[in-house]
């Protein structure tokens, strides 16, 4: 295979302490999707400023589910490309890796137009279905308007992070990542309250700051790529073209994860309107519970996606042993940051909570909400990080079908049940939602030690 066109890789994590691996991958994107989320919970903490804050939060709460929803078919090309660019990456066919990253770039564009028009086209009728009433609709509507209208940069800038991490190039992602979310964190205020001269423009405001970042991580990714910054450097013209079929076979490998990330998605929009029937203030104080969770598992995400390339290249060189070993350490090590994580968010819960709200019955129901999901936190970052390991293998159906089970089987009818049957409260909710984290996270860890993701070809 040539590689005339691309620069030869000069990082490999493939030997010495795989612990130390493990973290040279992974703790660059877990800062930088720890940064992220920050922006995020500082974003709905600007937005709880606004005239009416709980309609505010309530609606910024519903639009993030149905994002997650229509976003989740970035997931298909995603962990597709992750699978393809790192095992490349580690067989050192470059001309390959740079075929990958194109064909994913332009796969992402062209998702992102799709998904985001029809998002648009629907978005009042989806956000009614999703629960939301009265003054939370119309902020739900007004903030989602401009998102879908950037989707196609999002899907794009996403896969600028995932590119770098795939080539060994985390440091770089991460600070692509820290810039972006940095951008965004002065951009709020500005925008939102019209600080300094810019349009007031209340909720939108938080909008157009997120569509800004992606625009601007996007040209700072080809930039990047194609300037020959990185490990692998991309042309305008090279001699391996793109191919309808190599982009299918991406979409192939990650249709189980698209499916398993709908899933969980659409589990948690079917919530919402579960949720909403207890009232705006439970709903905002669901949301905030969510972010933190978020927090939480955005530490882990950033190991799980660092994990997932080291996992690739690691099975490229044939090191069958060390990928088994770096799975069980990366669990570990994932359970245990969690553990510390969910103590002080149980510890310091009322202090988080009234940073958001001064109500003291919002307030109540949002430590409630905190301090019960405090205790999923390490089933949490378990689940994450297998998710990381099977995808990083390309083998991505047993998360679907985990998934699967997880939502139809188990939450949504014990939801139904509870909420609709039993009259059940808030907190009877959220002990459930925890209880069937861990139920379907044992099964998940059970089917990961008998080691078939270890002889995944791709």
């Amino acid at each position: 295979m040539s590689q005339s066109q691309t620069t030869p890789a000069t990082t490999d994590y493939t030997s010495g302490s795989i612990i130390k691996s493990i973290i040279s991958m992974g703790a660059p994107s877990m800062l930088g999707f720890m940064a992220t989320h920050i922006y995020t919970m500082v974003d709905t903490w600007w937005v709880s400023q606004l005239p009416g804050s709980e309609s505010a939060v309530a609606g910024l709460v519903v639009f993030s589910n149905i994002m997650w929803f229509f976003g989740s078919i970035n997931v298909m090309v995603g962990s597709g490309s992750v699978a393809i660019i790192s095992r490349r990456y580690g067989e050192k066919q470059f001309d390959l890796v740079e075929k990958a990253i194109k064909e994913t770039f332009l796969m992402k564009a062209v998702a992102g137009t799709i998904f985001g028009a029809l998002g648009l086209f629907f978005l009042s009728e989806v956000v009614t279905l999703a629960g939301a009433r009265g003054a939370m609709h119309s902020f739900s509507v007004s903030y989602g308007a401009i998102m879908f209208w950037g989707m196609p940069f999002a899907f794009v800038a996403f896969s600028s992070f995932t590119a770098l991490r795939s080539i060994a190039n985390p440091k770089m992602a991460m600070i692509v990542m820290l810039s972006s979310t940095a951008l965004n964190l002065v951009l709020d205020p500005l925008l939102i309250f019209g600080y300094w001269g810019f349009p007031k423009l209340g909720i939108q405001g938080a909008a157009y700051a997120s569509v800004i970042s992606y625009v601007l991580v996007v040209l700072v990714g080809i930039f990047i790529l194609y300037g020959g910054f990185a490990n692998v450097r991309l042309h305008w013209f090279s001699k391996t073209r793109l191919s309808i079929t190599t982009m299918w076979e991406m979409l192939r490998i990650g249709l189980p994860s698209w499916v398993a990330a709908a899933t969980d998605s659409g589990m948690r929009l079917a919530l919402t309107p579960l949720v909403a029937l207890y009232g705006e203030r439970v709903v905002a104080a669901y949301g905030i519970g969510l972010q933190v969770v978020g927090f939480g598992i955005m530490l882990v995400v950033g190991i799980g996606l660092g994990l997932s390339s080291l996992i690739g290249h690691t099975l490229g060189v044939g090191k069958i042993e060390r990928a088994r070993k770096t799975g069980d350490r990366a669990l570990a090590l994932a359970g245990g940051i969690m553990t510390v994580l969910a103590v002080l968010v149980y510890a310091f819960a009322t202090q988080f909570a009234e940073l958001y709200f001064t109500d003291p019955k919002t307030i109540s129901e949002t430590v409630t909400i905190l301090q019960v999901f405090a205790f999923g936190f390490p089933i949490w970052g378990i689940w994450i990080m297998l998710e990381g390991i099977f995808g990083g293998v390309g083998m991505n159906k047993p998360t679907m079908i985990v998934s699967l089970i997880q939502a139809w089987a188990l939450q949504i009818p014990v939801a139904l049940l509870l909420v609709k049957v039993y009259d059940a409260s808030p907190q009877d909710l959220w002990i459930a939602t925890v209880a069937i984290a861990y139920v379907s996270s044992i099964g998940f860890w059970l089917y990961y030690r008998r080691g078939t993701w270890l002889h995944a070809k791709v």
